[in-house]
């Protein structure tokens, strides 16, 4: 499983490079906060709504604290697609956080 670390997701938003966020965290976690530009998938329906995504994307996968994306890496690998877990997940991210509704 493809691994990255927030601080490094951070510095390639920093540098201008246009990344697919994919958060699996539930509906009121994301509305607390999250990274600008994200899509959002709660993980129990990743199954279902899996076709949302194109599987030429490479999406980095986030959650609260790396067990929901590790699952969800895997499933999506599984599934054909390019995926990295966002390993240290939302705990360690230090960017620009947006409250409220996604995309």
């Amino acid at each position: 499983m493809k691994r990255i670390l927030a601080e490094q997701v951070e510095q390639r938003m920093e540098a201008g490079e246009a990344l697919h966020l994919l958060d699996v965290r539930e509906v009121t976690e994301v509305h607390e906060g999250h990274i600008p530009g994200i899509h959002h998938i709660p993980l129990g329906l990743l199954e279902f709504r899996m076709q949302e995504l194109n599987k030429n994307t490479p999406y980095i996968v986030v959650c609260r604290s790396g067990g929901r994306s590790g699952q969800a890496t895997a499933f999506l690998q599984e599934q054909g697609y390019d995926v990295t877990n966002m390993a240290d997940e939302m705990q360690a991210w230090q960017g620009i956080v947006k409250r409220g509704q996604t995309i």
